[in-house]
């Protein structure tokens, strides 16, 4: 093992000593990423890592700096914004990526983009011809 190898490990050992801790907010992450556009809530991701809901909220926020919910929001509109710019209807890329209204969408979509979803189209449809 190399000098740094050991002072790389010592590091992570101090900044990150509870390896289930990391593995669970990783694996946690990683459904996400994978189950955006299902339902998904506190509950069925603390099922889905056998531990307590308010354990997984304090951890996710821990490594993540934002909950669970907040991640999976990001992670919806992010998808949405790629589908948008690839011109799919606003509806069905409301649909596909797990939200569950059309209204909604578009509300929580602005107030994150700051454009609504047609703008926010318009502008990447725009942005491609050029």
């Amino acid at each position: 093992m190399t000098y740094y190898h050991t002072e790389i490990t010592k590091l992570k050992n101090v900044c990150y000593s509870n390896q289930g801790q990391l593995d669970t907010v990783i694996g946690t992450r990683h459904y996400i990423n994978n189950h955006f556009n299902k339902e998904l809530n506190l509950d069925w991701l603390s099922n889905v890592r056998y531990t307590s809901k308010f354990h997984l909220l304090r951890l996710f926020k821990k490594y993540y700096g934002r909950t669970p919910k907040q991640y999976l929001i990001d992670k919806r509109i992010e998808q949405a914004k790629e589908l948008l710019a690839k011109g799919k209807n606003i509806t069905d890329a409301c649909f596909e990526v797990g939200f569950s209204c059309p209204s909604s969408f578009s509300t929580l979509f602005k107030s994150r983009v700051g454009l609504t979803p047609t703008e926010f189209q318009k502008r990447a449809t725009f942005t491609k011809s050029d």
